[in-house]
């Protein structure tokens, strides 16, 4: 049975930067639980991060940069916390592979966990298109990512795994 490596937020826990979660509600969702394939993981928190933390997001300029060494994760407040979003991703890549993880269904929006967009680094609510560090890791070593809410494009790619 294929797993699936999940937001560690997702899940229900409150360990978001802000002490919340992501609310999941889903057939998909549900069915996948009771099938024992989430593996829930938070990168930020893998790599020693507290609950609350201040916010993040990438500055300098996307995942793929960041990764390469030549990119940067800034708190609001400045505090450059780059290590710890990378040693996450590698965390969260390295457990994947461990449990045998086939995709992920991440936090959109995150700067770990983003798939589709992150937040442009100003702090002012703004969003670029394109991953969080850890969803961009996991791209780059074949797991196929989603945000959370296109579980049923995500159930299908599973489907034709088990198939």
């Amino acid at each position: 049975m294929h797993k699936i490596l999940v937001s560690g937020c997702l899940n229900g826990r409150p360990i978001r930067y802000n002490e919340t979660n992501v609310s999941v509600e889903s057939e998909i969702w549900d069915r996948w639980d009771s099938e024992g394939r989430l593996v829930a993981f938070c990168p930020e928190l893998a790599a020693g991060m507290p609950i609350p933390r201040a916010p993040a997001e990438i500055v300098g300029p996307t995942a793929s940069v960041v990764l390469e060494g030549r990119g940067r994760v800034e708190e609001d407040n400045g505090t450059d916390v780059t290590d710890e979003f990378v040693n996450g991703a590698r965390l969260a890549a390295q457990r994947a592979t461990a449990e045998g993880c086939v995709m992920a269904v991440l936090t959109d929006g995150s700067p770990s966990c983003g798939t589709t967009y992150t937040y442009d680094g100003t702090f002012t609510g703004g969003t670029v298109e394109g991953m969080g560090v850890t969803a961009q890791l996991l791209h780059e070593q074949g797991l196929r990512v989603f945000p959370e809410n296109q579980l049923d494009e995500a159930d299908r790619y599973l489907r034709s795994l088990d198939e």
